[in-house]
This record gives structure tokens, sequence and C-alpha cells, in this order.
């Protein structure tokens, strides 16, 4: 039997014709334009990839850790608005200093030391820390430092650290209970952080920390938005170059390895190549900006385009070596396999638009970028493959006689191909129903699984900035800002005596709410001042807020005076877990707005946007790719014209998503952003494979030709490239774990298995299903005509 096969390669020509109309719809003729005139083809091909380099300079990096949210909602646009008029935790470096011998006369020395040296630093407007206490004031004068100029010693300097640990301000704000942890607020100037600056501002704070804390035994970490970003940065150009270099050297050599030619190699690892680099040069020149889903492109063009190349290349091939000329080959091969092309990336290019219905700009962006990158592929390869091959393949007809006979890595894939197909094709009534059951089961698996997801997910983990957040959650109640904002009625002003009572009574339920620490307001002024100067009067108030830097005033006090924000800290802690206490916060907070009808009390900040809309817009991705399950399998069924390919193509396509959501819940994690976008994206393109496979299949479908003997001939003949492209395909998505980001980890590691799954679901899925239903059209029809 395996003869007839090894004889099906080499007579290719009688099947090129095929059936009369193209799957395709004709599109795959757009790839023998540019072969016509190949010198011609790659002048203009060289004027495309200088723009394109121009273009990738214009790419910035979105680094905003509210990206993830940012949308039309009223919840973000509250945010936002907050965000503006109290600016000052988006610039806040968080300095932790944590060590047993924190407080040691010494150590508080050479703390003070680097807080003072912090404020010459270029680009600081400010700096909060335990040295910013001030004792009780006396009658009609300004309240004098906590801290002496000159530290007491012996007894008297133990009893001056009990004061320092209880006073009011800074205990368990600025200074953990236990006295082993401080933190420092460092405001950063807006300009700074948003340009190229931010890197020379943090690596000066960390020369002062080495400089002045090196030989006090404290661990000093830095975190806050600021740090958050560079991280953030730092990674998404360290993993864009990561990702560019071992994805292109995974597919070179593989492709050397089968093709044995350097222009085999060249035909189908350099389009993918070139399609990366156009694809990001139209990014740049379209304003996108590179973030924590668009850095992962590199890998996902190279997906998308690599499968196709491989297809055509392997398909040219097989015509050189039954005895073609060149041009003849890459003709036939664009004319065979260049349908199939059009409708794998049809498919990838319905899973960016199912992107376009998440309420995150984030994704919907992500999206945007994910389908011009495939229309730019698809051109590429079509176009390249067939242009490379015309002019780098020499010595044809040598080729074809060195490889008829001594073709051992191809023709060992295609024995191992023949022996799976035969086992399918076998009992496919059998195999279709455990396909079925088993897939069910997996499905009921990943139907259970829930949404997740964390702030330091899109964060670097391996560095310091989420190691000193989770000292924070430890010690002083979280570093996640959770604010409550009161905006006043017309009529009402800052120190009027029901604004005031607002802000008490709003700052009395945040500090009592449950899960939430270290809460700052103007009633913390207030309340110090009744309690230490016995005074209680608007006047004072005033005056102590009119001697207050101005960039803490405007923590908790805007600048036209009309709203303020109390704010309070939370861990970050999982979503789910987050929720609860938000909205009971919300509802405790009821009361007050009750109290005081037409003050507009919101809670908001970037913990609770999180922890409300992440649960709802992850959902929301998931049902969409429900929806796009049954999308794209009527897409293919249309694009064939055959009800037994649209049926045949679902559990194929469902089974790497359900298995990869089993893996999932096994490890016990639920669904993420990454996650879920990993499965939308990889649904389609995991379909590369089965749409090879079935357009082969048509082509081999003929009156005559038995169901058994076609699948097994198009097993044979598409098999090797499929295990192979696969292969390559994993490997350009998994170099992601080199990645410092959790999320692009699990973005790449996921899917890549996706990828896998989708292989083993073509092999052992797709081919006694296409057989069980080709048999059955066969039987309702009552006919031989090929039912594909």
């Amino acid at each position: 039997m395996l003869e007839k096969h090894r004889e099906n390669e080499v007579h290719v020509d009688k099947v090129e014709q095929g059936p009369a109309s193209s799957i395709a719809f004709g599109l795959e003729r757009l790839g023998l334009v540019a072969v016509r005139a190949p010198i011609v083809s790659c002048i203009v091909l060289l004027a495309l990839i200088v723009g394109a380099v121009f273009g990738i300079y214009r790419i910035k990096i979105d680094d905003s850790l509210s990206q993830l949210f940012r949308s039309d909602t009223r919840e973000f646009k509250q945010y936002e608005e907050v965000t503006k008029k109290f600016p000052a935790e988006e610039f806040d470096v968080l300095v932790v200093v944590e060590g047993k011998t924190l407080l040691a006369r010494n150590n508080l020395e050479k703390l003070r030391d680097f807080v003072t040296d912090m404020q010459l630093v270029e680009g600081t407007r400010g700096l909060v820390s335990l040295f910013s206490a001030r004792q009780a004031p006396a009658p009609g004068k300004l309240p004098a430092a906590l801290f002496p100029p000159e530290l007491p010693e012996g007894a008297a300097y133990d009893k001056f650290i009990e004061t320092v640990k209880n006073n009011e301000i800074i205990r368990g704000k600025l200074l953990s209970e236990d006295g082993t942890l401080a933190l420092i607020v460092l405001s950063l100037d807006p300009e700074v952080v948003a340009s190229s600056k931010l890197t020379k501002t943090v690596g000066d704070i960390r020369a002062l920390m080495k400089e002045d804390l090196s030989d006090t035994g404290l661990n000093v970490q830095l975190s806050g938005v600021p740090v958050m970003q560079l991280e953030i940065r730092n990674a998404v150009e360290r993993d864009g170059l990561t990702y560019n270099i071992l994805g292109i050297l995974a597919g070179c050599i593989i492709a050397i390895i089968f093709f044995r030619k350097i222009s085999f190699m060249i035909a189908a690892a350099f389009p993918p190549m070139i399609a990366i680099l156009l694809a990001l040069g139209a990014l740049g020149w379209a304003n996108f900006n590179l973030n924590m889903f668009l850095n992962v492109m590199t890998p996902l063009i190279m997906v998308i385009s690599f499968s196709d190349s491989m297809q055509l290349t392997f398909a040219a091939r097989d015509r050189l070596i039954a005895g073609q000329d060149k041009f003849t080959a890459f003709k036939n091969a664009v004319l065979v396999v260049g349908p199939a092309c059009v409708l794998t990336h049809g498919t990838a290019g319905i899973s960016f638009i199912a992107l376009q219905f998440s309420d995150s700009d984030l994704i919907r962006k992500f999206g945007e970028a994910g389908l011009a990158a495939t229309i730019i592929a698809l051109v590429a390869v079509l176009s390249l493959v067939p242009v490379f091959g015309v002019l780098f393949v020499r010595n044809e007809k040598v080729f074809a006689v060195k490889f008829q006979g001594a073709d051992a890595g191809v023709q060992a894939l295609r024995n191992f191909c023949y022996w799976i197909a035969v086992r399918m094709v076998g009992r496919p009534g059998l195999f279709s129903l455990i396909a079925v059951l088993f897939v069910g089961g997996l499905g009921v698996i990943y139907a259970n699984l829930e949404p997740r997801y964390r702030l330091a997910d899109q964060v670097p983990d391996k560095r310091q900035a989420v190691a000193a957040s989770d000292r924070l959650d430890a010690k002083l109640t979280g570093a996640n800002p959770v604010n409550v904002l009161i905006a006043f009625p017309k009529g009402e002003s800052l120190y009027s005596p029901e604004t005031l009572q607002t802000i008490a009574d709003v700052h009395a339920t945040v500090e009592k709410a449950a899960g939430v620490g270290n809460v700052w307001s103007l009633e913390t002024l207030r309340r110090w001042l009744a309690e230490k100067a016995g005074s209680a009067d608007v006047a004072t108030l005033k005056e102590y807020v009119s001697v207050i830097p101005e960039h803490l005033v405007r923590r908790f006090i805007d600048a036209e005076q009309d709203a303020v924000v109390v704010a309070g800290r939370v861990p970050d802690k999982d979503s789910s877990q987050l929720l609860p206490i938000v909205d009971k916060l919300d509802s405790e907070l009821g009361a007050v707005r009750k109290k005081h009808p037409g003050y507009e009390i919101a809670v908001t900040g970037l913990a609770a946007i999180a922890a409300r809309n992440s649960a709802s817009m992850i959902e929301k991705l998931n049902r969409g790719l429900t929806v796009e399950f049954a999308l794209v399998a009527i897409f293919i069924g249309l694009a064939f014209r055959s009800w037994v390919v649209m049926f045949a193509c679902i559990l194929p396509g469902i089974f790497p998503v359900v298995m990869s959501g089993t893996v999932l819940w096994a490890m016990g994690e639920g669904l993420q952003f990454a996650s879920v976008v990993a499965l939308t994206v990889s649904f389609g393109l995991g379909l590369s494979a089965t749409i090879h496979f079935l357009n082969r299949l048509r082509l081999e479908s003929k009156p005559g030709v038995g169901s058994a003997l076609a699948v097994e001939r198009a097993t044979v003949l598409v098999g090797p490239a499929l295990i192979l492209t696969t292969v390559v395909l994993a490997c350009g998505l998994v170099v992601t774990v080199f990645s410092d980001l959790p999320s692009l980890r699990l973005f790449g590691w996921l899917s890549a298995f996706s990828m896998v799954m989708a292989l083993v679901a073509d092999l052992f899925i797709l081919r006694p299903t296409a057989m069980w239903l080709i048999n059955l059209h066969g039987k309702l029809q009552g006919t031989d005509k090929p039912a594909i």
C-alpha cells in the first residue's frame, strides 16, 4: 500500500487541476503576480523593507499599568478623572527598607542621610517618610520635627524609638507595627516618568541605595508605578530581541535539517522573517504602541506565516523531485496549496476579529494589529516563496535525481503518517465516538475554569518591584491603592462643616473596612490637630494645609478644591478575592451617601477597576471564543462548499482549547487575560493543519477513489509538513518562557501547547471523523460522488 502512496508522490501532476472551483475564490493567484518578474519584485521588496525599518523605529512602548482596563466604561473614565485630579500615585516611587536593625541608631542616621540625598535626585518633586512626622504643636506655633537634628543615646534613645513607633501619623503607614519595615514615598516629575529620563532617575536612586545603605545590613527595594513601568519597558524591549532571534533560529535550523539545501531553507524561512519585518513596520507607521500583548506579535507572525511557507515549499519540492522545472513546480504549489494558505489566514483573521468584542482597548488593539499582520503575512508568503524558489533553487534536475531515492528524513515522516492514517480509517465510527466523548469530558472541565487576575502578572516577577510590593502586602496592608473620591455639590466648599463631616464619615468607613489599610485623607490631619494641639477649628486646619508642600496637598485635595480623596491600600490579591472587599466597602459607603446627599462618593483606583472588570472581561472573551467555534466552522464549510467539512473541523478545532484548559485546571490555574487570548488566537492558528489536510483530501477525493485511500494519500502528502511546522511553531512560541513577564510566559507556553494539541487532533481526531462523515454522506446520497 505504501508503494502506491510513493507512486502518488511522483505523479503529482495527475491531481494538479483538482476540483474546478477554488476554496479561496482565486485569491491564491495573488502569489503568481510577483514570480512573473522576480527581480523587479525583489527591488520593490527592498524598498518596502527600508520603509518597514523606519516604521519600526516609530514604535513606542505603552507601559501603563492601567492599559488592560482602558475602555469607554464609566468606571474607567472616573478612574482617569481621579488620576488627573490626584496624580501622585502614578508618579510615586516606593522605597521599601526592611531589616531587624532598621531602628538601630547608626542605621537610622544613615537612613535619614539617604532620605536627604534622594531629595536631590534630578526629577524628584518631593518625599514622604517617617522623618516627615511632626511633634505635637505648641499653641500658636508650627509643630517641630519628630526627629531631632541629633538623635539621643542610651536609654533616651530607646524611649525616643517607642515614641516614633507609636506616632499616629507614621505607625502602620510609613513604619510597620514591629518597626522592621519603613516606606519612603518619592514623588517624581510627570515629565520624567513619561520619558527616557526615568531610567536615569531610577538608576540614581539605586546608586544612592548602594552608597548610603550598603553597610547597614538592611534590604532596600523599589516599587511603585514608575518602577513597574520601567521594568515593563525594559522587559518588552529585551523580550522583543529574544523572540526575534530565537524564533528565526528555530525556523532556519529545522528547515535546513529537513530540506538539506540552503535554497529551500531560504524559500521556507525567509518569507516569515520578512513578514515579521513588514508587519512590525506597518504597525509602527500606523502608530501602534508595543505592549504586553503586542510584544508577542513577532512569534505570532512567525506562527501564521511559517506554517504556510513550509507547506508551499514542501509541495514545490515534491514537484521538483517528480521532474518539473522550478517555475512550474512553484506555480503549481501556489495553485494547489495556495487556497489552503488563504483559508488558514482567513481563520486566523477571524480569531483576531473575535477580540474586537472585548471591552479592553488593549485587547482590541491587539486584535487589530493581529488582523493587519495576518493580511501582510499572507501576501508575503504567497508572493515570496515562489520568488525565492525561482531565484535561489539551482540544478533542479540534479536535485530530483539525488532525492528520488535518498530522502530519508521526509520519508520517515511519511511512513509515520501512513501508519497513523491506516489505523485511524480502519474503524472511523468507533474512533469518532471516542473523540466526541473525550472532547465532551474535557469541555466540562474547561467550563469550570474561573477568571483570575493579579496586577503582579503584568509586571516582571524576577525584578524588584513585585518583591517590594509583596513586603508591603505583608507589613503595611498592601501596595495597591483603593481610593474613595468625594466630589462636592455646588455651593459647598472644602472647609464647610458639611464637607468636613462627609470626609470624616468616609474616612471612618474606609478605616473599618476589612482588607483595607494605610488610610490617609484630610481627616488624618484634622484628627491629629484635634488630639495633639487640642484644636479642631477650621482656621487651624487651613493654616496647616497652607504650609504643607504642594505635592503632598495634591495627594488628597484637588487644585480647584472641589473634590478630595480618601486613600487606602489593599494587598495584590487575585481579583476574585479583592472584589468582595471593594463591593463591601462600596455598600457600606451607601449609608454615608444617604446621610450627605449631593456629594458624589465613588470607590475607584486601579485595584478597584481590576477587581470589578477583570472577571466580566475574561468571561466575555471566553464566550466570544465559543461563538468563534461556530463562525470558523461555518466559514470553512462555506469555503469548501461542504457540510461534511463544516462538521469535520469542529472537534479538531475545539480539542486544543479544552485540552489546554484542562491543563490549566490541573495546575490549579484559572482563565487569565493572557490564557484566554492565547486560546482564542491558537484556535484560529491551530486549524491550519486541519485546513491543509482537508484541502489535500479534497484534491484526492475523486469518483472511483475510496474514502479510505483518499484519507491515506492526503495524510502521507501533507503530514510531514504539518509535523515539521508544528515543531517550528511550538519552538517559536515557547521562547516566551524566557520573558520576565508572567503573562507573556503563560501566553507563550499555552499557545505552544495548543499548537501541539492541534497536531494531535489533526492526526487522531480529524481523520476518523472526516472518514465517518464521508461515509455517512455517501449513504445519504446513495452515490460515490466526493463529499468534499
